[in-house]
């Protein structure tokens, strides 16, 4: 009501206000007007007199006249338009007022308005309490009976209490009544027993003295017994106590004899990192000049059988200096026999520091199962700048300087030494101005030959400086190759000559070929080496071909599978060098590679959501629902299969093939899952484009890079894996894959050929059957094995299951593998060390 009243009362000041200013309006253009026409007649009275002065006549009349009557006429005039502007001046002013009063009556309406917006809520606000109240009252009545009902609750809880505690006792009097009971039917029976024996006793009594006189016998021989028996007691304890002393010398004997035998036999006990890090130290005194060959030579031996003399020495000498732990060392006088092979990797890969390949897991994994089975491994590296230096223990440069040979003059070299896995390690980091791997990258430089020819060539110069004497230098792919050729034309002859070399290519399409006078700056001899039936290319007489010289120069010549071996002895798979290879079959041979569980092992791997094994699978179906949410794809169906792919997207893997899978899984009912990039420009801008498109799609996603721990995840979320490779040396991923769960679907070609079988091949035993594959590089081929493996999966799944399963139990471990390099090697050095007898 105040609120309507106010309005009424500012709606009438305003109209008050607006007529005055319309009056105050009116009077000014009136005083205007007025003033106009007094301005107007002020001219005409001033031309007029103008008119006048211009007469000749009454000259004298006018002057006396013009002055009066100008003076008073003007005057007038002035004093009243001077009147008339201070009014309308004034008007003005309060014009201004009215003004300045009417913006603030306006500015009170618009406050007006918001009160009564404010009003508004506020009483919708009220009506909103009020309802709140009425609700709140009808709960406090609800509350009240609440309050009553659980009175007499708690009434009839006491009363059940009460009842309950007396109940209690009387159940407690109850046991206790029936305890006695129980005794007195216990006594009762003893009783009842004790009268029966009382009446056996009393019919009885007439035989009881004939039993007596009988017992006075018994008794007598028992005592002649007794005598008997103490006299051979006596015997008994005399023949024991001379046992005790013999049994006392023999386990003293025993104890001596245990102890000899823990000095001989080697330490278990000590992680490899240790042995590795002891070798490290005695050759950086070596190569400091700070011990002789021979001392180092017994040293090295002593821990190559992880002798316990050399290991308490160590342990020694943790507190003392340099000098005093070198003393100490060369105290020890122990014989050393080798317990083993004595190993060198020389290559340009090793995972995890410096990977970019299959090539860095051999070189590790070889090397760690080689030494669990009690081989000496060394492994020589370049020093790149981009490495993984957190992945290297104990890293630390030696006090040395190696000079090695190179275009004509000696170039020093520095030689750090770490351990990487378990295994000693040596980098070495030319002093070059060339800065050959300072580069940002391992691989892909214009000048790799003369990168890894110095590099070859400076290794070499380390194991002969170092005064080592292996007996297998393993070296890797065209980057190593060098190696055998060096070997054998340069370092045999100065007494480097011990080892046997063999010589591993990963993949036969890298070659390294160079123009034949590039060779020369390693120091080799270009005019000896340039012939077809050593190093000159088979495709070109002026190039020479590094894969070519090792396969001549080596003892051992391998590749990484079986297969892959018999395919790059044929004309299509060769690349040029089939002709070679059967030159030199007696020394080829393919091993299939394995992986190293301890990275891969999805019971212990910390990448995945959840850990799980062959034996507890609820875990894989945990991670497939966590890449489903990481990825953004559909979880609606938890029995939807999920196709997983990792790869280097180049020709070789068949991203023609894969692109297909994508599309075709996705038409099958599938979820489709690829990861991986292209170093080929227009490979990778039209995955890229395949990547936009299904960007926000429910089924299908593609991340365009590598990310290792993403990686695992896949493996383990994924029900199967394709690998539709157009060749494949070997292969790691059917096999990472199958550890996994994940069951392979793949092309019959090289290493997948070995490792992967049909699961509708009749030929093959039904224990040995863990995939599908195709054998035709196409997409009927690719149709073919991923629509079995679909159907398979969503129509049989106690059968899925098994052979999920039985994939994840095959052995790809690198133990295997490991024994048949070492059947290779220890058949090689034999037959080196029979012909070095017969000379």
């Amino acid at each position: 009501m105040d609120a309507d009243d106010g309005e009424q009362l500012s709606s009438i000041h305003r109209q008050d206000l607006i007529g005055m200013i319309r009056n105050a309006e009116k009077i000014a253009a009136q005083q205007k007007i007025h003033v106009e026409l007094m301005e107007d007649q002020l001219e005409k009275l001033q031309s007029e007199l103008s008119t006048r002065g211009g007469t000749g006549a009454g000259k004298q009349d006018v002057h006396e006249v013009v002055p009066l009557l100008h003076n008073n006429s003007v005057h007038s005039l002035h004093e009243e338009l001077s009147s008339l502007r201070k009014e309308n001046m004034s008007l003005k002013d309060d014009l201004e007022a009215l003004k300045a009063e009417f913006g603030d009556v306006k500015g009170t309406d618009d406050r007006v308005l918001i009160l009564e917006e404010e009003r508004s809520s506020l009483e919708s606000a009220l009506k909103e309490l009020e309802l709140k109240l009425a609700v709140s009252q009808e709960d406090v009545s609800k509350l009240s009976t609440l309050k009553f009902e659980c009175k007499n609750l708690w009434e009839k809880v006491e009363h059940l209490q009460a009842l309950l505690d007396k109940a209690t006792e009387q159940a407690d009097q109850a046991i206790s009544v029936l305890q006695q009971n129980q005794e007195l039917r216990k006594k009762v029976d003893r009783l009842e027993g004790s009268l029966e024996e009382a009446n056996a006793y009393k019919s009885s009594s007439e035989k009881l003295q004939q039993y007596n006189e009988l017992m006075q016998q018994k008794i007598k021989l028992l005592e002649e017994r007794l005598q008997r028996s103490d006299e051979e007691i006596h015997s008994c304890v005399e023949l024991y106590q001379e046992s005790v002393k013999e049994f006392q010398e023999t386990l003293n004997s025993l104890k001596e004899e245990s102890k000899r035998r823990a000095v001989d036999e080697p330490v278990d006990h000590m992680p490899w990192d240790f042995w590795s890090r002891l070798l490290l130290m005695i050759d950086g005194w070596f190569l400091e000049k700070k011990i002789s060959t021979n001392d180092a030579e017994l040293l090295r031996e002593m821990v190559w059988k992880r002798d316990g003399s050399i290991c308490d020495a160590y342990m020694a000498c943790k507190e003392k200096n340099e000098h005093e732990a070198i003393a100490t060392f060369l105290r020890l006088t122990s014989s050393s026999t080798r317990a083993g092979l004595h190993v060198i990797h020389i290559a340009a890969e090793m995972a995890p520091v410096a990977k970019v390949g299959g090539l860095g897991d051999v070189v590790t994994g070889l090397g760690k199962a080689l030494q669990k089975r009690g081989h000496l491994v060394e492994i020589v590296l370049p020093k790149y700048d981009c490495m993984q230096y957190e992945c290297i223990r104990d890293l630390r440069a030696l006090d040395v300087v190696l000079e090695s040979y190179f275009d004509g003059r000696l170039f020093k070299n520095k030689v750090w030494v770490g351990i990487v896995e378990g295994l000693p390690v040596y980098f070495i980091e030319p002093h070059h101005p060339g800065n050959f791997f300072w580069r940002g990258e391992v691989y892909g430089e214009h000048d790799d030959f003369k990168r890894f020819s110095f590099f070859s060539r400076a290794a070499l110069e380390l194991l002969f400086q170092a005064g080592k004497k292996p007996d297998i230098i393993h070296c890797h792919d065209w980057q190593t190759a060098f190696v055998a050729p060096l070997y054998w034309d340069l370092y045999a002859p100065k007494g480097l000559n011990s080892a046997r070399i063999c010589f591993t290519c990963h993949n036969f399409e890298y070659q390294g070929s160079a123009p034949a006078s590039e060779l020369a700056s390693c120091g080799l001899d270009v005019h000896q080496l340039n012939r077809p039936d050593r190093m000159q290319d088979n495709s070109a007489h002026d190039r020479i071909n590094p894969v070519k010289g090792a396969i001549v120069f080596s003892n051992i010549v391998t590749t990484v599978s079986p297969t892959y071996a018999q395919e790059v002895r044929t004309a299509e798979q060769g690349r040029g060098l089939h002709v070679t290879l059967n030159s030199h079959a007696k020394k080829f041979i393919g091993i299939l590679n394995g992986i190293d569980t301890d990275v891969w092992n999805p019971a212990a791997d910390t990448s995945l959501k959840v850990q799980y094994s062959a034996n507890d699978l609820q875990g894989k179906a945990e991670n497939k629902e966590a890449i489903r949410r990481h990825l953004g794809l559909s979880s609606a169906d938890v029995r939807q299969p999920l196709v997983g792919c990792i790869t280097r997207l180049v020709p070789q893997k068949g991203v023609h093939l894969i692109r297909h899978a994508i599309y075709r899984t996705m038409e099958l009912g599938g979820q489709f899952v690829l990861l991986g990039s292209s170093p080929v420009p227009h490979i990778q801008r039209e995955f890229e484009e395949i990547a936009n498109h299904f960007q926000s799609h429910k089924h299908v996603r593609l991340i365009l890079k590598y990310d290792e721990s993403l990686s695992h995840l896949i493996f383990a979320a994924s029900d199967m894996f394709i690998i539709p490779s157009i060749f494949e040396p070997c292969g790691l991923t059917q096999m990472i894959a199958m550890k996994y769960g994940s069951v392979p679907i793949a092309r019959k070609t090289g290493g997948l050929n070995d490792s992967v079988f049909d699961v509708d091949d009749d030929t093959i035993p039904p224990q040995f059957r863990n995939g599908f594959t195709f054998l035709s590089p196409d997409e009927q081929g690719v149709n073919s094995a991923l629509e079995r493996a679909l159907n398979h999966y969503k129509n049989n799944s106690r059968s899925w299951q098994e052979l999920v399963e039985k994939v994840m139990r095959i052995d790809f471990s690198w133990d295997s593998s490991a024994s048949l390099y070492e059947e290779l090697y220890e058949k090689s050095v034999t037959r080196a060390r029979s012909a070095r007898s017969r000379v």
